[in-house]
């Protein structure tokens, strides 16, 4: 057969191309991928609507307040839309001028970092199908955003992957930075997104946001816990008004898939530029961009982030050229073999998965954060002064709970504090991640985060109950209640995916004196303690032998990663403070195994930023987290600046930046009014650091200076 290295060309020379190359073949035809759904398009003509701010251009996205809808209890596609960009943008950055918005970064910020008058609309096309196997049970959302400035004669591609357990726009903030270069964006929601099955009315949402009865939905619901007509009807009867949301109930342990889920939007992103611009041949597309002549970066953050690591890993095809990640959270495996050193001074405990290390943030944090050490740390104040409704000592009981469990010794409140402080830092976190404990402790991040993944992993059903925790809005006295039908209607847009979120709480259903919030529950001597057994259960699914952990454990084996990038150049950016996701459970570890795994093939690169940390967004919150701001520099300057980066290298054959500590400067200042950042506080990435910053990384060891 004769064989023709076809390079894209326009379509105008495609003809000749094609008889110099015999001709098409079925091969070069492009299909359609079999696991794609109807696929719904719209074009946005960057005035009036647009696919990066959904019309409220830069001024519109700044605005605290999200857009109303005509009717709250029935908002429109268009209108959830519009909301979800508002609220998924705003949740993932510092929308603080001072904080950078509008200088450092934002729609206004054009691809070349310079600062622009303009909204920052961006005019295109927005394709959007489920991939799904026939099933109906499955229906993960991709979309590509294709701009008006894609240009095919110098294709791109850019993977915005939804983060934590949001739904598809998760990760537009990412996706801004692909827009702005003229590169479609391929995202997808890997089988998360904040809209329930309200179990009660038995309704669900359809992958537009809006909602519908499960029976009228059938195949088509986004989500739907899959439960028949007897089960859905006990289930009510025992425990009413409760919710399922995907990630955590779908039973398809989805983090499995994040990687190949991600491949499917990139796929996606192909057959969409294909039908587009591809050469014509017979009336039919044929495949003119691919691999060999498209940019296609894999990117996003935290489980955005880790999905992009597993897409690459799982690249059989060459889909991906490199990959641009930041605070990915990364599922190491079991027996990594790799050892991390900080200043010289190996940390012992590395590598844990994310169900492990949570779990364990969950049963000490609250108590960590009563610590002396760390009294002036943000909220650390008002933690310590009781920090519930009705003043109960849920956080000094949490650490009296822990002592009688045989866990804390400590004889003084202050001592167990510290001593549940200390725990946390042998067991990964950064000294630098303390002043960062009470703030997530008081947002139930750890709890949220645990429950969520104890249940994907474990396969559970909503009606398993897993530890006892289910998911409702409750009262002010924390008994459960009925939610608002207006946040329901609009969770779509407003909801994260893991409760507690938009009026849905983390519900105990074993307290005392009935089933509530978790965080106000009482146990069976009618203290509380923040739900202790709840937390020791969660913990013993990862550490003990019985079935139910057993089953976690299995599942968690499925999402662990190889270290094997397939060569492909990789920049992984980290804030070194990130209490979320610890970077020597993460990237440090993982940049070990990589080289371990690769070895001279590696072409791995790690960029740790000192004060900075999981959560940008906290530190345009100045008058409810003061001392974020005057602490923590925003980490998604370093992802865009390691998107350059990897750009410049696949278009234009520039080296990447070596592995390094970026030592940024903190704005300092008066917590809550520290002054503006400048480019002083966050200085551009070296190529070639400095000894005192460059990081190590040999066969199986990462070696990280202080």
């Amino acid at each position: 057969m004769k064989t023709c290295i076809r390079p894209f060309v326009p379509a105008a020379l495609a003809a000749a191309v094609l008889a110099a190359c015999g001709g098409g073949s079925d091969a070069d035809i492009n299909t359609k991928p079999a696991y794609l759904g109807a696929i719904k398009t719209a074009s946005y003509d960057g005035g009036s609507d647009d696919l990066l701010t959904a019309g409220l251009g830069k001024t519109g996205l700044a605005s605290p307040l999200a857009p109303a809808y005509a009717d709250p209890l029935k908002p429109t596609a268009a209108e959830l839309r519009r909301t979800a960009i508002h609220t998924n943008y705003r949740a993932m950055l510092d929308m603080t001028a001072d904080g950078g918005y509008g200088t450092l970064y934002g729609p206004n910020v054009d691809a070349q970092g310079a600062v622009t008058a303009g909204e920052g609309k961006v005019p295109g096309t927005e394709y959007i199908a489920f991939a799904d196997d026939g099933s109906g049970r499955q229906n993960v959302t991709l979309m590509v955003q294709v701009p008006a400035s894609f240009d095919p004669k110098k294709p791109c591609v850019i993977t915005a992957t939804a983060s934590g357990s949001r739904g598809v726009y998760g990760g537009i903030s990412t996706g801004e930075w692909g827009l702005k270069r003229g590169c479609a964006v391929a995202y997808s929601d890997k089988g998360t997104g904040g809209a329930p099955h309200d179990l009660m009315n038995d309704t669900v949402p359809l992958i537009d946001g809006t909602r519908t009865t499960a029976a009228a939905a059938g195949r088509d619901a986004a989500f739907n816990a899959g439960l028949s007509a007897a089960e859905l009807a006990a289930f009510n009867a025992a425990t009413p008004q409760r919710f399922a949301f995907k990630h955590a109930h779908s039973g398809q342990n989805a983090e499995k898939d994040w990687g190949k889920t991600t491949l499917q939007a990139v796929e996606f992103a192909y057959y969409v530029l294909n039908e587009r611009f591809g050469a014509l041949d017979n009336g039919q597309r044929l495949k003119s961009l691919t691999p060999a002549n498209t940019i296609v970066i894999a990117s996003s953050i935290s489980n955005g982030g880790g999905s992009a690591i597993a897409a690459a890993e799982q690249d059989t095809q060459g889909l991906i050229t490199g990959v641009a990640v930041s605070e990915p959270a990364i599922e190491m495996p079991a027996n990594p073999g790799v050892t991390v050193q900080r200043g010289g001074v190996a940390v012992a405990v590395t590598g844990k998965p994310l169900v492990d290390f949570t779990t364990y943030a969950n049963l000490y944090q609250p108590c960590a954060a009563l610590a002396p050490s760390i009294s002036s740390s943000p909220y650390a104040a008002a933690f310590g002064a009781g920090f519930a409704a009705a003043a109960l000592p849920i956080a000094p009981n949490r650490c009296s709970a822990l002592v009688a469990a045989g866990l804390l010794s400590g004889g003084t409140l202050a001592a167990q504090a510290e001593e549940s402080l200390q725990k946390l830092r042998s067991y990964g976190w950064e000294p630098e991640s303390n002043d960062l404990h009470a703030s997530l402790a008081a947002f139930e991040v750890a709890p949220a985060v645990a429950v969520t993944f104890a249940n994907s992993l474990s396969r559970a059903s909503v009606k398993d109950h897993l530890c006892g925790f289910s998911y409702a809005a409750t009262t002010a006295t924390g008994a459960v209640g009925p939610l608002a039908p207006a946040a329901l209607a609009g969770m779509f847009a407003s909801g994260n995916g893991v409760p507690p979120s938009s009026g849905v709480q983390l519900i105990n259903n074993a307290g005392k004196f009935g089933a509530g919030r978790d965080l106000l529950s009482f146990n069976a001597a009618g203290v509380a303690d923040w739900n202790t057994a709840g937390a020791l259960c969660l913990r013993n699914l990862v550490t003990g032998t019985d079935t139910a952990a057993k089953k976690l454990q299995a599942g968690l084996d499925e999402t662990r990663r190889n270290g094997n990038l397939r060569g492909k150049p990789t920049l992984i950016v980290h804030g070194r403070a990130d209490a979320l996701l610890p970077v020597s459970h993460t990237s440090r570890p993982y940049a070990a195994l990589n080289s371990k795994v690769e070895g001279a093939a590696s072409k791995l690169r790690y960029l740790e930023v000192t004060n900075a940390q999981h959560f940008d967004s906290f530190i345009g919150l100045p008058t409810v987290l003061p001392g974020y701001d005057t602490r923590y520099v925003p980490l998604h300057v370093y992802l865009n600046r390691a998107l350059d980066a990897m750009y410049e290298h696949l278009a234009n054959g520039k080296a990447l930046p070596a592995s390094q500590v970026v030592r940024t400067v903190p704005r300092g200042g008066v917590p809550g009014k520290a002054p503006a950042i400048t480019g002083a506080n966050v200085p551009p990435l070296a190529m070639l650091p400095v000894a005192g910053n460059a990081i190590a990384i040999t066969a199986g060891a990462i070696a990280i200076p202080d």
